[in-house]
């Protein structure tokens, strides 16, 4: 296998702990729209199903409307950024050590998410991560979100990797692993610190499934 030069890394659940915060900001969100009680509850059904998608992709399906979605979106955008500005989001354990071992092993590193680029940025800055990462990248850059292979694609791009057998992507989400499928990826791995169980991450097809992010670092030399 071709040495990894580039590895796509999900957010919220792969390297970001935030308890549970996104589907507070969906459920909020969703309130705010006076749904039915049957509605809402097929709604919320819907956003568990597509954990990892593009947040106003999921509003779209939900609501139907335009005008709704992007209501919903922006709602959801301001109750996720209150939880990172109250301190609700951390790093998952040995997430940073991730990011300091692929950049020793010449690995670039890139953080996709189906946040809007504000709220991606928020919790990067909390974090203390842009000096950390190569790259990050949401829906808005200029590709469709995941499941599709997108954003993969464009980190690949971006960062100069010669082709997809250079390409590692690793996410907790069902969504995450079809996008690294569809993208070619040589490496694609599911990790159980999320919204995916191990038999969802199996049933997508993941390859490679881990306890946590911390685990990347070795797979990645054995992929080399």
């Amino acid at each position: 296998m071709t040495r990894i030069t580039v590895a796509c890394l999900d957010m919220a659940g792969t390297t970001v702990r935030d308890d549970g915060t996104v589907l507070e900001a969906f459920s909020a969100a969703l309130a705010e729209q006076n749904l039915p009680a049957q509605e809402y509850a097929r709604a919320m059904r819907e956003v568990r199903s597509t954990m990892g998608q593009s947040k106003i992709d999921v509003f779209r399906s939900v609501l139907g409307g335009e005008a709704a979605a992007h209501e919903a979106n922006d709602a959801f955008e301001a109750h996720y950024g209150k939880a990172v500005r109250d301190g609700r989001i951390e790093p998952v354990p040995g997430a940073e050590d991730v990011f300091a071992a692929c950049r020793d092993a010449g690995v670039r590193v890139c953080l996709a998410t189906g946040f809007s680029p504000y709220t991606r940025d928020a919790i990067i800055g909390r974090l203390g991560w842009a000096d950390l990462i190569d790259l990050a990248l949401s829906p808005a850059d200029g590709g469709r979100g995941r499941p599709w292979p997108d954003l993969p694609l464009m980190a690949l791009m971006q960062l100069g990797g010669a082709g997809v057998g250079e390409l590692a992507v690793a996410g907790d989400t069902p969504a995450d692993i079809e996008s690294g499928l569809r993208a070619g990826a040589a490496l694609v791995v599911g990790v159980l610190t999320g919204a995916g169980t191990r038999a969802e991450l199996e049933q997508a097809g993941a390859p490679a499934i881990l306890d946590s992010i911390a685990e990347l670092p070795g797979l990645l030399s054995r992929a080399g």
